[in-house]
Protein backbone atom coordinates (compact mmCIF):
# COMPACT_ATOMS: atom_id res chain seq x y z
CA UNK A 1 0.00 0.00 0.00
CA UNK A 2 2.98 2.62 0.48
CA UNK A 3 4.29 4.01 -2.69
CA UNK A 4 7.88 4.17 -3.31
CA UNK A 5 9.70 7.22 -3.57
CA UNK A 6 10.65 7.17 -7.63
CA UNK A 7 12.00 10.41 -7.76
CA UNK A 8 15.96 11.15 -7.64
CA UNK A 9 17.98 10.55 -4.84
CA UNK A 10 17.89 13.27 -2.40
CA UNK A 11 21.29 13.16 0.50
CA UNK A 12 18.72 14.37 3.22
CA UNK A 13 16.94 10.52 3.12
CA UNK A 14 20.73 9.30 3.98
CA UNK A 15 22.92 9.43 6.80
CA UNK A 16 26.86 11.15 6.06
CA UNK A 17 28.07 7.02 5.79
CA UNK A 18 25.77 6.97 2.82
CA UNK A 19 23.18 4.43 4.85
CA UNK A 20 20.03 5.46 4.54
CA UNK A 21 17.71 6.86 7.19
CA UNK A 22 15.53 5.32 9.29
CA UNK A 23 12.10 7.17 9.22
CA UNK A 24 11.89 7.56 13.35
CA UNK A 25 14.04 7.14 16.28
CA UNK A 26 14.29 6.10 20.15
CA UNK A 27 13.38 10.09 20.50
CA UNK A 28 10.13 10.21 18.35
CA UNK A 29 8.84 7.18 20.35
CA UNK A 30 9.05 8.35 23.48
CA UNK A 31 7.59 11.77 22.20
CA UNK A 32 4.92 9.29 20.54
CA UNK A 33 4.44 7.46 23.95
CA UNK A 34 3.86 10.99 25.29
CA UNK A 35 1.38 12.42 23.05
CA UNK A 36 -0.63 9.46 23.21
CA UNK A 37 -1.05 9.47 26.79
CA UNK A 38 -2.96 12.32 29.59
CA UNK A 39 0.14 13.84 30.39
CA UNK A 40 0.14 15.53 26.64
CA UNK A 41 -3.31 17.39 28.49
CA UNK A 42 -1.35 20.55 30.29
CA UNK A 43 0.67 21.20 27.08
CA UNK A 44 -2.83 21.01 24.80
CA UNK A 45 -3.43 24.08 27.60
CA UNK A 46 -0.48 25.63 26.81
CA UNK A 47 -0.44 25.91 23.34
CA UNK A 48 -4.22 27.46 23.23
CA UNK A 49 -3.35 30.65 24.35
CA UNK A 50 -2.64 34.21 22.97
CA UNK A 51 -5.57 34.03 19.68
CA UNK A 52 -6.00 37.14 17.59
CA UNK A 53 -9.80 37.75 17.64
CA UNK A 54 -9.72 37.38 13.67
CA UNK A 55 -7.88 33.86 13.83
CA UNK A 56 -9.45 31.05 12.01
CA UNK A 57 -9.06 27.45 12.96
CA UNK A 58 -7.91 24.83 10.04
CA UNK A 59 -9.14 21.98 11.74
CA UNK A 60 -8.52 18.29 10.43
CA UNK A 61 -8.54 14.74 12.07
CA UNK A 62 -5.28 13.88 10.65
CA UNK A 63 -4.81 11.72 6.58
CA UNK A 64 -8.08 14.18 5.97
CA UNK A 65 -7.14 15.46 3.16
CA UNK A 66 -4.92 18.47 5.00
CA UNK A 67 -1.85 18.77 3.21
CA UNK A 68 -3.47 19.09 -0.16
CA UNK A 69 -5.94 21.57 1.08
CA UNK A 70 -3.30 23.67 3.25
CA UNK A 71 -0.71 23.84 0.59
CA UNK A 72 -3.82 25.42 -2.06
CA UNK A 73 -5.16 27.61 0.41
CA UNK A 74 -1.51 28.95 1.39
CA UNK A 75 -1.22 30.35 -1.85
CA UNK A 76 -4.62 31.34 -2.50
CA UNK A 77 -4.13 33.94 0.52
CA UNK A 78 -0.59 34.35 0.64
CA UNK A 79 0.05 34.95 -3.34
CA UNK A 80 3.46 32.80 -2.61
CA UNK A 81 4.60 29.18 -3.80
CA UNK A 82 4.09 26.32 -1.67
CA UNK A 83 5.89 23.70 -0.52
CA UNK A 84 6.62 21.77 2.66
CA UNK A 85 9.02 23.89 4.14
CA UNK A 86 7.53 27.57 3.35
CA UNK A 87 4.17 26.56 4.06
CA UNK A 88 5.05 24.90 7.42
CA UNK A 89 7.23 27.96 8.43
CA UNK A 90 4.10 30.74 7.52
CA UNK A 91 1.19 28.51 7.70
CA UNK A 92 1.55 27.23 11.16
CA UNK A 93 -0.09 25.06 14.11
CA UNK A 94 -1.83 25.93 17.77
CA UNK A 95 1.35 26.13 19.68
CA UNK A 96 3.53 28.17 17.02
CA UNK A 97 0.58 30.47 16.15
CA UNK A 98 2.80 33.40 17.30
CA UNK A 99 4.97 33.42 14.41
CA UNK A 100 2.44 32.44 11.62
CA UNK A 101 1.82 34.91 9.23
CA UNK A 102 -1.23 37.24 9.14
CA UNK A 103 -3.37 35.81 6.08
CA UNK A 104 -6.74 37.26 7.15
CA UNK A 105 -8.20 40.22 7.54
CA UNK A 106 -7.58 42.44 10.80
CA UNK A 107 -4.07 40.34 11.08
CA UNK A 108 -6.36 36.82 11.58
CA UNK A 109 -4.09 33.80 11.01
CA UNK A 110 -5.33 30.28 9.62
CA UNK A 111 -4.13 28.09 12.19
CA UNK A 112 -3.51 24.52 12.19
CA UNK A 113 -5.24 21.99 14.19
CA UNK A 114 -6.20 18.02 14.65
CA UNK A 115 -7.03 18.78 18.25
CA UNK A 116 -10.78 17.60 19.41
CA UNK A 117 -12.86 20.64 19.29
CA UNK A 118 -11.68 23.46 21.50
CA UNK A 119 -13.55 26.28 23.55
CA UNK A 120 -11.13 28.76 21.46
CA UNK A 121 -12.01 27.36 18.47
CA UNK A 122 -14.98 30.82 17.84
CA UNK A 123 -14.25 30.43 13.97
CA UNK A 124 -13.38 27.26 12.25
CA UNK A 125 -13.03 25.34 8.79
CA UNK A 126 -13.78 21.28 10.22
CA UNK A 127 -12.36 19.67 6.83
CA UNK A 128 -13.47 15.51 7.08
CA UNK A 129 -13.14 12.48 5.28
CA UNK A 130 -14.86 9.29 4.79
CA UNK A 131 -13.23 7.17 8.07
CA UNK A 132 -13.43 4.10 5.78
CA UNK A 133 -10.32 5.76 3.75
CA UNK A 134 -8.81 7.58 6.40
CA UNK A 135 -8.30 4.40 8.51
CA UNK A 136 -5.93 2.90 5.38
CA UNK A 137 -4.25 6.38 4.61
CA UNK A 138 -3.22 6.40 8.32
CA UNK A 139 -2.19 2.90 8.29
CA UNK A 140 -0.34 3.65 5.17
CA UNK A 141 1.78 6.53 6.70
CA UNK A 142 2.12 5.17 10.33
CA UNK A 143 3.65 2.07 8.77
CA UNK A 144 5.87 4.41 6.76
CA UNK A 145 6.81 6.14 10.17
CA UNK A 146 7.43 1.74 11.73
CA UNK A 147 4.54 3.11 14.36
CA UNK A 148 2.49 0.07 12.75
CA UNK A 149 2.60 -3.59 11.52
CA UNK A 150 1.03 -5.17 8.88
CA UNK A 151 -2.03 -6.20 11.38
CA UNK A 152 -4.83 -4.20 9.71
CA UNK A 153 -7.60 -6.14 11.57
CA UNK A 154 -5.19 -4.91 14.66
CA UNK A 155 -4.82 -1.18 14.00
CA UNK A 156 -8.68 -0.27 13.07
CA UNK A 157 -9.61 -1.25 16.20
CA UNK A 158 -7.02 0.92 17.81
CA UNK A 159 -8.03 3.41 15.29
CA UNK A 160 -11.82 3.10 16.42
CA UNK A 161 -11.58 3.27 20.09
CA UNK A 162 -7.66 4.01 21.51
CA UNK A 163 -5.58 6.17 19.81
CA UNK A 164 -3.42 5.64 16.41
CA UNK A 165 -2.17 9.65 16.77
CA UNK A 166 -2.21 12.30 19.55
CA UNK A 167 -5.77 13.13 18.41
CA UNK A 168 -8.11 9.86 20.02
CA UNK A 169 -10.96 8.16 18.09
CA UNK A 170 -12.08 9.39 15.09
CA UNK A 171 -15.82 9.13 15.91
CA UNK A 172 -15.27 10.77 19.04
CA UNK A 173 -12.57 13.42 17.24
CA UNK A 174 -15.91 14.17 14.90
CA UNK A 175 -18.39 14.09 17.23
CA UNK A 176 -16.79 16.68 18.96
CA UNK A 177 -17.04 19.02 16.08
CA UNK A 178 -20.58 18.37 15.23
CA UNK A 179 -21.82 18.71 18.76
CA UNK A 180 -19.65 21.67 19.39
CA UNK A 181 -20.95 24.79 19.88
CA UNK A 182 -20.03 26.42 16.84
CA UNK A 183 -22.06 23.55 14.57
CA UNK A 184 -24.86 24.80 12.54
CA UNK A 185 -23.29 28.07 13.24
CA UNK A 186 -22.19 30.80 10.71
CA UNK A 187 -18.62 30.31 12.49
CA UNK A 188 -17.98 26.67 11.61
CA UNK A 189 -17.77 25.77 7.94
CA UNK A 190 -17.76 21.44 6.98
CA UNK A 191 -15.87 20.78 4.30
CA UNK A 192 -16.19 17.10 3.12
CA UNK A 193 -12.80 15.98 1.25
CA UNK A 194 -14.57 13.86 -1.14
CA UNK A 195 -16.62 17.52 -2.30
CA UNK A 196 -13.59 19.53 -2.49
CA UNK A 197 -11.76 16.66 -4.55
CA UNK A 198 -14.57 16.82 -6.95
CA UNK A 199 -15.15 20.42 -7.34
CA UNK A 200 -12.07 22.20 -6.02
CA UNK A 201 -12.97 25.48 -7.74
CA UNK A 202 -16.51 25.40 -6.14
CA UNK A 203 -15.35 24.81 -2.47
CA UNK A 204 -12.11 26.85 -2.21
CA UNK A 205 -13.88 29.70 -3.55
CA UNK A 206 -16.58 28.95 -0.89
CA UNK A 207 -13.96 28.51 1.64
CA UNK A 208 -12.60 32.40 0.54
CA UNK A 209 -15.79 33.47 1.33
CA UNK A 210 -16.36 31.61 4.35
CA UNK A 211 -12.91 33.24 5.95
CA UNK A 212 -14.29 37.14 4.15
CA UNK A 213 -11.01 37.46 1.75
CA UNK A 214 -11.02 38.47 -1.89
CA UNK A 215 -9.52 36.10 -3.75
CA UNK A 216 -9.63 36.32 -8.28
CA UNK A 217 -10.67 33.57 -9.59
CA UNK A 218 -7.75 33.26 -11.41
CA UNK A 219 -5.71 32.79 -8.48
CA UNK A 220 -7.53 29.96 -7.01
CA UNK A 221 -7.48 27.76 -10.44
CA UNK A 222 -3.81 28.52 -10.56
CA UNK A 223 -3.45 27.74 -6.71
CA UNK A 224 -5.61 24.12 -7.44
CA UNK A 225 -3.44 23.75 -10.79
CA UNK A 226 0.04 24.09 -8.78
CA UNK A 227 -0.81 21.40 -6.11
CA UNK A 228 -2.19 18.44 -8.51
CA UNK A 229 -0.94 15.43 -7.32
CA UNK A 230 1.97 15.38 -9.57
CA UNK A 231 2.60 18.90 -8.69
CA UNK A 232 2.57 18.00 -4.63
CA UNK A 233 4.90 14.82 -5.53
CA UNK A 234 7.28 16.69 -7.28
CA UNK A 235 7.67 19.35 -3.97
CA UNK A 236 7.50 15.60 -1.52
CA UNK A 237 10.87 14.69 -4.11
CA UNK A 238 12.46 18.17 -3.75
CA UNK A 239 11.38 18.58 0.40
CA UNK A 240 11.24 14.77 1.32
CA UNK A 241 9.86 14.54 4.42
CA UNK A 242 10.17 11.57 7.30
CA UNK A 243 7.45 8.90 5.81
CA UNK A 244 9.66 9.92 2.21
CA UNK A 245 12.43 7.96 3.79
CA UNK A 246 10.25 4.37 3.18
CA UNK A 247 7.37 5.21 1.27
CA UNK A 248 5.18 8.54 0.29
CA UNK A 249 4.12 11.03 1.70
CA UNK A 250 1.57 12.41 -0.65
CA UNK A 251 -0.62 9.19 -1.31
CA UNK A 252 -3.43 9.31 -4.10
CA UNK A 253 -6.28 10.30 -2.35
CA UNK A 254 -8.68 8.13 -3.26
CA UNK A 255 -11.91 8.37 -2.73
CA UNK A 256 -13.97 5.30 -1.76
CA UNK A 257 -10.73 3.66 -1.86
CA UNK A 258 -11.62 1.40 0.74
CA UNK A 259 -14.31 -0.41 -1.54
CA UNK A 260 -11.71 -2.32 -2.81
CA UNK A 261 -8.93 -2.25 -0.05
CA UNK A 262 -10.64 -3.76 3.27
CA UNK A 263 -12.57 -6.86 3.17
CA UNK A 264 -16.00 -7.21 4.05
CA UNK A 265 -15.65 -7.78 7.62
CA UNK A 266 -13.72 -4.83 8.36
CA UNK A 267 -16.05 -2.78 6.44
CA UNK A 268 -19.02 -4.06 8.64
CA UNK A 269 -16.78 -3.42 12.16
CA UNK A 270 -15.62 -0.02 10.82
CA UNK A 271 -19.66 0.61 10.42
CA UNK A 272 -20.53 -1.11 13.20
CA UNK A 273 -18.52 1.84 15.41
CA UNK A 274 -19.11 4.80 13.22
CA UNK A 275 -22.73 4.95 11.51
CA UNK A 276 -24.16 7.62 13.14
CA UNK A 277 -20.88 9.88 12.93
CA UNK A 278 -20.97 8.59 8.75
CA UNK A 279 -24.66 9.61 8.50
CA UNK A 280 -24.51 12.60 9.93
CA UNK A 281 -22.04 13.67 7.45
CA UNK A 282 -23.39 12.12 4.55
CA UNK A 283 -21.34 8.75 4.29
CA UNK A 284 -23.31 6.33 2.61
CA UNK A 285 -23.17 2.43 4.58
CA UNK A 286 -21.47 0.03 2.29
CA UNK A 287 -25.15 -1.51 2.02
CA UNK A 288 -26.71 1.61 0.60
CA UNK A 289 -24.40 1.50 -2.77
CA UNK A 290 -26.30 -0.70 -3.59
CA UNK A 291 -24.88 -3.29 -6.25
CA UNK A 292 -21.25 -1.54 -5.18
CA UNK A 293 -19.96 -3.90 -2.39
CA UNK A 294 -16.55 -4.67 -0.59
CA UNK A 295 -13.89 -5.60 -2.68
CA UNK A 296 -15.24 -3.75 -6.00
CA UNK A 297 -13.60 -0.83 -7.58
CA UNK A 298 -15.65 2.33 -7.05
CA UNK A 299 -17.11 4.22 -10.06
CA UNK A 300 -17.55 7.38 -8.85
CA UNK A 301 -15.84 9.79 -11.47
CA UNK A 302 -14.10 11.68 -8.55
CA UNK A 303 -11.98 8.79 -8.37
CA UNK A 304 -10.46 9.66 -12.15
CA UNK A 305 -8.92 13.07 -10.53
CA UNK A 306 -6.06 12.56 -7.66
CA UNK A 307 -5.00 15.00 -5.29
CA UNK A 308 -2.59 14.35 -2.21
CA UNK A 309 -3.93 13.67 0.86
Amino acid sequence: MTEQNHGAPNQSLTQPNGKPKRPTSAYRRLRRKFAQSKARLPLVWLRHRNFNPNDVFFCTYPKSGTTWVRFVLFEMLSGLPSGFKLTNELMLPVGQHSKAMPLLPGGGRLIGTHEHYQKQYHRAIYLVRDARDVVLSEWAYLKALEFADDDLDKFIKTFLFTTVSAFGPWPQHVSSWLESPIAGTENLLIVRFEDIRQDPMAWFTRIAEFLKVDVPREKIELAIANNSLEKMREKENKEPVRASIKGRFVRDGLVRGWLSKLTPEQVRFIEEHTTSQLLRLGYPLAAQLGAVSAHTPATSKARDVRYAV
